[in-house]
């Protein structure tokens, strides 16, 4: 029986049996911003809130995040708390305070200058500050209080996201050890190796291990996960059955690959699709082009100089496709208080301006670098006209985009260029993969998409659907909270409650 919104919210509210469900994460899933003389909603652009909101809204509860919107302290209650969505309210968003201090140390410092580089291992060296570090401890502790303060004396599933909260974990079981703690951690893991240059490494160990379940995209990133700890701390790594057991607390670590609900991707298309495409050619100056289509932030992970490297070398090693093909990146700014991606953002105007020099023939430009936010409904469209998506991350966790491409093909058309090195290239196994280092076999990549039969393509599709049919976002959300929410089945005790989750999950 395939999992859908409503057999999640079954499910759970089951699993739950009266139980609070808090859901943690920096990012708030709407925003609020003045517009004018008004206040609008919005949804911000982000993988982790695309997936985590249909969840929210099939099982409610309580969403606590940073408050980072203009207008988001004028629309919450006394509380700090305010119902969303706006037109449909199905749960309570409890809203975090930060000052520019603490998110310029927590968010943009440790989390996006040490851990981020960290675990991706893309060759930037992290940068570990100490004022940085006490940052994220201070607002760590903060979300702590505000969880606590959202659950008061009652029993809660906390379902945390991400290496923003790496200490929240034990912070939140110090106080309540009764409560049922699960953490899916969105990036990948390093190799202990890697890690091991971490100065705060135990203390970061240590904090994580105040889960009761801790989940990654794939088996990998557990694996070394579970050697990171076993080099590094006393702790008992159990290697047969995933778990660590660290001062009588064991915790359960599992490969639960995150997804999308790939019928609301679909439904995002618009009904007038030849006109919408006519319009955004001729705002782009495209005639019949085939479009090739990059979707991500301006992110050093993402891999999009090395794609532009790859269009300019099809163009060099296959000159008939000039004139004929478009690239269009979208690439939405990110983090532009840190200097890399400063510089980042610079480099590829740089890129895009020479390769257009080079190949581009009077008003025909081989490259169109969109460097704003687009909304999920101008992005479906977008997947929907390309001839190829083109997703070539140096490292990613899972990456969502390829999933949406797929989502978006109702034609069953369409070729899918993945790099091998995401956590969707596992799933993903009839995309056209490549090495996104690798810039000669990238560019043939793109030539072998650009040239696929039709039957091809529709075939590749139609499996790459099934796959997100069976294994969608409400799958994810159910495996996982299922999982953990056994742990609420509380015996007489904490010390046969561990042993009773122990035995159900391994």
């Amino acid at each position: 029986m395939s999992w859908s919104q409503q057999r999640l919210e079954e499910c759970i509210a089951e699993r739950l049996d009266g139980a609070t469900l808090v859901v943690v994460a920096n990012r708030e899933p709407y925003i609020h911003v003045f517009e004018d003389e008004e206040i609008r909603c919005m949804r911000p652009a982000s993988g982790l809130t695309t997936a985590l909101d249909p969840v929210m809204q099939a099982c409610g509860g309580v969403w606590v995040g940073h408050g980072s919107g203009n207008a988001d302290r004028v629309v919450v209650n006394e509380n700090d708390r305010v119902n969303v969505p706006d037109e449909d309210p199905r749960y309570s968003l409890r809203r975090v305070w930060l000052t520019k201090k603490e998110e310029q140390g927590y968010y943009y410092g440790f989390s996006n200058e040490a851990l981020w580089p960290l675990c991706h291992v893309v060759y930037k060296r992290p940068r570990f500050d100490t004022d940085d570090w006490l940052q994220y401890k201070s607002v760590n502790q903060k979300f702590a209080d505000a969880v606590l303060e959202e659950v008061g004396d009652c029993p809660a599933l906390v379902f945390i996201q991400d290496y923003h909260f790496a200490l929240l974990p034990r912070m939140l079981k110090q106080v309540r050890p009764d409560l049922v703690v699960a953490h899916f951690w969105h990036i990948p893991w390093p190799n202990r190796e890697v890690f091991r240059v971490c100065p705060w490494q135990e203390e970061i160990l240590d904090g994580l291990l105040g889960n009761d379940l801790l989940s990654f995209h794939i088996q990998y990133h557990c694996n070394n996960f579970l050697h990171t700890i076993d080099r590094t701390l006393e702790a008992r790594v159990d290697m047969e059955h995933f778990a660590v057991t660290r001062g009588g607390h064991t915790t359960i670590v599992r490969p639960n690959p995150i997804s999308i609900d790939p019928e609301a991707t679909a439904s995002r298309l618009p009904m007038n699709l030849d006109h919408v495409e006519r319009k955004l050619r001729k705002k782009w100056g495209l005639k019949d082009e085939k479009i090739l289509v990059g979707v991500d932030r301006v992110d050093y992970t993402k891999g999009i100089p090395e794609r532009l490297a790859a269009v300019d070398r099809l163009l060099t090693r296959h000159p008939e496709w000039k004139e004929k093909i478009c690239f269009l990146q979208i690439g939405a700014p990110s983090r532009m208080h840190i200097p890399n991606y400063r510089q980042l953002n610079d480099d590829l105007h740089a890129q895009v301006d020479e390769i257009n020099w080079r190949h581009g023939q009077g008003a025909w430009r081989p490259i169109v670098f969109l460097n704003e936010h687009h909304n999920a409904w101008q992005l479906a469209t977008l997947y929907r006209i390309a001839a190829v998506g083109v997703v070539s991350s140096l490292h990613d966790g899972m990456n969502l985009v390829s999933k949406e491409f797929v989502a978006a093909r109702t034609d069953r058309r369409g070729v899918l260029v993945l790099s091998k090195f995401t956590g969707a290239a596992r799933e993903l196994t009839d995309a056209v993969q490549i090495n996104p280092y690798a810039v000669d076999e990238f560019a043939e990549a793109l030539h072998v998409a650009l040239s696929m039969p039709v039957e091809e393509q529709e075939n590749r599709i139609t499996r790459m659907q099934q796959q997100l049919a069976e294994n969608n976002v409400y799958c994810w959300a159910g495996n996982l909270l299922s999982e953990a929410s056994k742990l609420l089945q509380v015996p007489q005790s904490v010390e046969e409650q561990i042993a009773q989750a122990v035995e159900e999950l391994v």
